[in-house]
C-alpha cells in the first residue's frame, strides 16, 4: 500500500475523515487507478494502538486517533483481506514493508499472503499479527502488529449502478 493522496491540502492527515471526502479527493485529483480503501481496526486493539501512537509521536498521526477514539464502523464495501500494520514515529509499516517478515510469519504460524497479498481469514490475520508482537521481529521500528481490514469502498459511479 501506499500514499498517493494526502487528506488535507497541506498534507498534514494521511486519513480522510470519510469515504466522502476522500471519494471527492479522488475524483479531484483526476488520476486514472485510484481507488478509496476503508481501513478498519478491532475495537478490542484500539487501546494499545492509541497507546502506541502516543508514546510514538501522536501529533504526526494526524486525525486517526481521534477516529479511532470514537469507534467509527467500518465503510460499506467488498472486504479485500487483512494487512498487518504498526506505527512508529508518525510512520505507518506493513509487515511487507519491513524485510522478511512475511517470511518469518509464514514459518512460525502458516499464514499466509493470498489475493492482493492480502491475509483473507481474520483469525489467521489476527493470530499473525500477535505472533508477530510478540516475536518482537519488527524492533526497532515496530513493537505492536494489529491486522487492519481493508475494504474495498464503491465510488460515486458504483453507488449509482448498485441503486
Amino acid at each position: 500500500m501506499v500514499d498517493l493522496l494526502a487528506a488535507d491540502p497541506h498534507g498534514w492527515d494521511d486519513w480522510f475523515g470519510d469515504s466522502e471526502s476522500a471519494e471527492q479527493a479522488r475524483i479531484q485529483a483526476n488520476r486514472v487507478g485510484l481507488h478509496v480503501l476503508g481501513v478498519g481496526i478491532a475495537s478490542r486493539d484500539i487501546p494499545a494502538l492509541s497507546a502506541d501512537m502516543a508514546e510514538g509521536g501522536r501529533e504526526a498521526a494526524g486525525g486517526l486517533p481521534e477516529r479511532l477514539a470514537r469507534r467509527e464502523p467500518v465503510p460499506a464495501g467488498r472486504l479485500l483481506g487483512f494487512e498487518l500494520v504498526g506505527y512508529d514515529c508518525g510512520l505507518w509499516h506493513t509487515w511487507t514493508c519491513l524485510g522478511g517478515l512475511v517470511r518469518d510469519v509464514g514459518h512460525a504460524t502458516g499464514v499466509r499472503p493470498g489475493r492482493w497479498g492480502l491475509i483473507q481469514d481474520e483469525r489467521q490475520a489476527r493470530r499473525a499479527a500477535d505472533w508477530l508482537t510478540a516475536s518482537k521481529l519488527g524492533d526497532p521500528k515496530v513493537f505492536l502488529w494489529v491486522a487492519a481490514m481493508l475494504v474495498a469502498v464503491p465510488g460515486a459511479r458504483e453507488r449509482a449502478r448498485s441503486e
